[in-house]
């Protein structure tokens, strides 16, 4: 399989290029992860044995980790003393333009390190992806809120060379149904396209709403991937 494209392996292209300080790398090189108060995501150069090696130290570090790889080569495969907590088939998918849409919610505000904390609680209720309490620090959040309450946020999260990722994007269950996920994924999209950038994202390929709701954002789908949650050792 050749793996030529910044998207192919978008963990280890953020996690060597444009996140690199927030990552933290194996003694010897050959693998990354991000920081565990930011995210879970980690990755190694290759399937080399030394980078095979160098990735497994950190997994077992920073239990956790989530791999993002190209399907049909889940680089945890070769991790075998690692207990897999789940893996899930993704879609990921690209816009270069955002379709025409109605004007955005004038409610909409800047997010800071001051609403983190209401931050993750949305992510833990809604569940949009890995959420962490420094995920803000990727990118420029954005949110709603609604008598003093945030009830929908969206973000960017991994930057690759000519791509950032759209991602975090929640609405809290009382408050779906009024277009909030599409006037916040449509900010933080502008805002990528302005810096001469195209948008990625990875969804759950068995959510066929919310890939169909991506699609009429202006996205299509590239690549089949892999999300792999690794725990300690195995037993």
């Amino acid at each position: 399989m050749t793996l030529n494209h910044p998207l192919d392996r978008p963990v280890w292209s953020a996690l060597t290029t444009r996140l690199a300080a927030l990552a933290i790398r194996a003694e010897r090189g050959g693998a990354v992860r991000l920081d565990p108060d930011i995210g879970v995501f980690a990755a190694a150069a290759d399937g080399s044995p030394d980078s095979r090696a160098a990735l497994d130290a950190l997994c077992r570090r920073y239990p956790g980790a989530g791999l993002v790889e190209p399907e049909g080569a889940p680089i945890v495969s070769v991790l075998p003393d690692l207990a897999v907590v789940s893996r899930a088939a993704c879609l990921q998918m690209t816009a270069a333009a955002l379709t025409p849409g109605e004007p955005g919610d004038p409610d909409v505000l800047t997010l800071s390190e001051a609403d983190a904390e209401e931050m993750l609680a949305l992510a833990i209720l809604t569940r949009p992806g890995p959420f962490r309490k420094g995920t803000l620090r990727l990118g420029g959040f954005v949110g709603v809120r609604r008598d003093g309450r945030l009830i929908a946020m969206a973000g960017e999260r991994m930057k690759v060379d000519g791509f950032s990722e759209l991602s975090g994007v929640c609405t809290h269950p009382d408050f779906r149904g009024q277009g909030l996920a599409g006037t916040l994924s449509r900010i933080i999209v502008a805002r990528i396209l302005a810096r001469g950038e195209q948008a990625f994202l990875h969804a759950y390929a068995e959510h066929a709403t919310t890939i169909a709701f991506y699609e009429g954002l202006g996205f299509s789908g590239r690549a089949r991937m892999t999300y792999t949650v690794l725990d300690g050792p195995a037993d």
